[in-house]
């Protein structure tokens, strides 16, 4: 990885240049005393100057009644100074817990209420004014993707705060291609801002382990799906805790080799199961790359179906259905109790298989004409953390963070 000089990123710059050309536009429209044609000036007499300036006047109260007030949004009920402080607290406290971040995921963390142009317009000004001051560093990685790391500044200010924190330069200036991370990171926080606890797999991992006494085994996975050749545990990249249970989230960033299918078709099968936990694990979602490899996370999901569908469903066998395009049902025979006693058997859904392309469209996207990837995907619609099937309700819409944390300033 190559630390970029004081280049700015490209997004602002590209807004910029915009703005600058639109100067130029407005400034062309207004005609110049060289390109004015002489037209003769009209003697205007005293009553006809009073005349003038009644409306003159009138049209100006007019215009004013008419204006449409302009939406301050948190600006009109929050100081300015504080929104600051409470953004700066948060972008660089989620660049203290993941070590590298993007502009994007200050968008997402900072600003989810907001439509995107207005989100990543507003982490943009956020980067710029803490690059400015030197409290993140700014990197460009061998894939031209370009990161940020946390200055011994920035740590200096979060401990300033009440955050306790480490500089994280080094350790980015060490990476060459953290794209899978960086990929982590992002659905972490949108799994966040819709409301739910969410971990990637190392915080996952230490959650796990948390509380455990001296002498006892390090747990290193989630899901034993030993066979009689080999052991083999699983763990997420992100995990998300739900009222009904958690979901596993898959990203798959390259093809995946032929033990890597086999172990996520492992993982399908334990949908319905607990985990290591003690949560029912009630989602398994992937998140591909490219269209290459989420047609082969389909074709082996729906290969699922067919060999599913061939068997007579007992007590135990699991059996998928795809629903709407990419998203697989579940279904297992559980027992159900009556009131007289007696059990029965019967069939339900017990959770579901997603499949979808990582928004990797969303970085890319350029705040000026010359712009040409889509704006879908955001928070706005149903895909972010995942596409949530229709059976589980919509997500519920994103809030502001900003007016808690500044309240937690001021308290």
């Amino acid at each position: 990885m190559r630390q970029s000089p004081s280049t700015p990123n490209a997004a602002p710059d590209d807004t910029n240049t915009g703005m600058r050309a639109a100067l130029t536009a407005d400034s062309m429209d207004t005609p110049s005393g060289d390109t004015a044609t002489s037209t003769p000036v009209s003697r205007v007499t005293p009553a006809d100057d009073a005349e003038t300036a009644a409306s003159v006047s009138a049209r100006h109260t007019a215009g004013k009644r008419g204006r449409q007030p302009v939406d301050r949004g948190l600006a009109a009920t929050i100081p300015t100074n504080y929104l600051r402080q409470a953004i700066h607290l948060r972008a660089l406290s989620i660049a203290n817990r993941f070590r590298i971040i993007r502009t994007i995921d200050v968008a997402l963390h900072c600003f989810p209420e907001r439509p995107f142009k207005a989100a990543l317009t507003a982490a943009q000004n956020a980067m710029r004014k803490l690059k400015k001051e030197k409290l993140l560093l700014h990197y460009r990685t061998d894939r031209f993707q370009h990161v940020y790391g946390l200055t011994v500044a920035g740590a200096r200010w979060l401990d300033d705060h009440g955050v306790d924190a480490a500089a994280s330069v080094r350790r980015c200036a060490d990476m060459t291609n953290p794209e899978h991370a960086l990929w982590m990171h992002f659905i972490t926080l949108a799994c966040e801002v819709r409301g739910l606890a969410a971990h990637t797999e190392s915080e996952a991992l230490q959650h796990l382990n948390k509380g455990r006494k001296d002498g006892e085994p390090v747990k290193q996975g989630f899901l034993d799906v030993s066979g009689k050749k080999r052991s083999l545990l699983l763990r997420p990249d992100v995990l998300a805790y739900e009222p009904d249970g958690v979901t596993w989230f898959e990203i798959d960033r390259s093809k995946r080799g032929d033990d890597r299918e086999a172990a996520l078709v492992a993982l399908v099968h334990c949908v319905g199961g607990k985990v290591a936990t003690g949560h029912v694990l009630r989602r398994v979602v992937v998140h591909a790359k490219t269209e290459r490899i989420l047609k082969r996370a389909l074709a082996l999901l729906r290969a699922e179906v067919k060999d599913s569908n061939s068997k007579t469903m007992t007590s135990g066998l699991r059996v998928y259905r795809e629903i709407d395009d990419g998203i697989f049902e579940v279904r297992m025979l559980l027992e159900r109790h009556h009131s007289d006693g007696r059990i029965s058997l019967a069939e339900q859904c017990v959770g579901h298989v997603i499949t979808q392309l990582i928004p990797t469209w969303l970085p890319k996207v350029r705040l000026d004409a010359k712009n040409k990837h889509p704006l879908t995907g955001w928070l706005g619609e149903n895909y972010l953390p995942y596409r949530r099937p229709s059976a589980l309700g919509p997500w519920r819409p994103a809030t502001s963070p900003l007016p808690d944390v500044v309240r937690n300033l001021t308290s």
